[in-house]
């Protein structure tokens, strides 16, 4: 009889993943990821002492993957934009990912100045300041303006209380832009 495989700990992760998806971060539990994995609760247990050291780990896992989902903007699409469309796309395709990442209490900011200045926040801004020419305070002050934005339409798509209409959203997420952006311009100088 050939050995059992070997469920490691990437494959727990990715089945609690799995499981977010398909019925939210509420569903996470030993039972429900090892039935993901068609296994027993052991290895789940063995790798994570509690679920909720599980969620944790799943939690930094869903929010590299957003991040990257963040950063891949259309060839010529201004950055800053594709950033903010995908941060709404990304509700729209991953609703309950989404969920976990901003509704959940698991972020390990808490609140949304703190994740402006977290190492995963770091890129995005990274993007937005060379595509801007900003400074590094008034690119935050331009990003809290737009993450604010983007945030709203997000949660509300997330939460099933409005359709997804890219073409509107984007025309709202482009003023909202180049307001802040104005505003950001004046400031810088004064």
């Amino acid at each position: 009889m050939p050995p059992k495989p070997k469920i490691t700990k990437e494959m727990i992760i990715d089945a609690a993943v799995a499981v977010i998806r398909q019925e939210g971060f509420e569903c996470v539990n030993a039972r429900t990821v090892s039935q993901e994995l068609h296994c027993s609760t052991q290895p789940v247990m063995y790798h994570f002492a509690t679920i909720e050291e599980l969620k944790h780990t799943v939690y930094a896992q869903v929010d590299h993957l957003h991040t990257e989902y963040l950063m891949h903007c259309a060839p010529g699409q201004d950055p800053i934009l594709g950033i903010g469309l995908n941060y709404i796309r990304f509700a729209v395709e991953e609703p309950q990912l989404f969920r976990f990442l901003f509704q959940s209490g698991y972020a390990e900011e808490g609140s949304l100045l703190e994740m402006i200045d977290s190492a995963e926040l770091a890129p995005v801004l990274v993007a937005m300041q060379e595509g801007t020419g900003l400074d590094r305070e008034r690119t935050r002050e331009v990003f809290l303006t737009v993450a604010l934005f983007a945030h709203g339409y997000a949660s509300i798509i997330a939460n099933n209380h409005l359709e997804y209409d890219e073409e509107l959203i984007a025309k709202h997420l482009e003023h909202t832009w180049n307001g802040a952006l104005r505003e950001a311009a004046q400031e810088e100088c004064v």
